[in-house]
Parts: structure tokens; C-alpha cells; sequence
């Protein structure tokens, strides 16, 4: 975890033949107008101000899957 320099959720979404991954809340938002595909929590490991090419998406089936793994990350950063 020392390495991670951004770490946030997102969601996971294809609209117009495109996929890309936007904040929960305008997920939300749009919901009538996109496909949400997977919840994601985004870590990325390149300094901040640079293009992160160093990136792993861990995927959620749902909000709270995703909600459950940040909590216990949280947990971990606190120990």
C-alpha cells in the first residue's frame, strides 16, 4: 500500500460504444442513460501529476462489495 499514489472508486460503464470509468455519482446520475458494467476501486502507483500507466482496477459486482473492500482497506491503512 506504500506504493499507491491515488486510490479511489469508480464506476465502470459502456455508453455510446465506449467504456471508461466515471465517479459513482454521476454513475448515478446517468444510470437510465449508460450500462454500468462493475463497480471499481482504481490504484494507481505512478507519482501524481503523471499519465498513471501503473494501474490495477479491482472489480465489484456491486456498491457494496465495493464499499465492504474499501472499509477493510481503511482498516488496514489504520493498523
Amino acid at each position: 500500500m506504500a506504493k499507491v499514489t491515488r486510490l479511489y472508486p469508480a464506476a465502470l460503464i459502456s455508453a455510446g460504444g465506449e467504456r471508461a470509468s466515471v465517479s459513482l455519482e454521476w454513475a448515478e446520475m446517468k444510470k437510465g442513460q449508460i450500462l454500468l458494467e462493475a463497480y471499481v476501486l482504481i490504484c494507481d502507483f505512478d507519482p501524481i501529476g503523471e499519465v498513471p500507466l501503473n494501474r490495477v482496477e479491482l472489480r465489484f459486482e456491486t456498491k457494496e462489495k465495493l464499499f465492504e473492500a474499501m472499509n477493510e482497506i481503511s482498516h488496514l491503512l489504520k493498523s
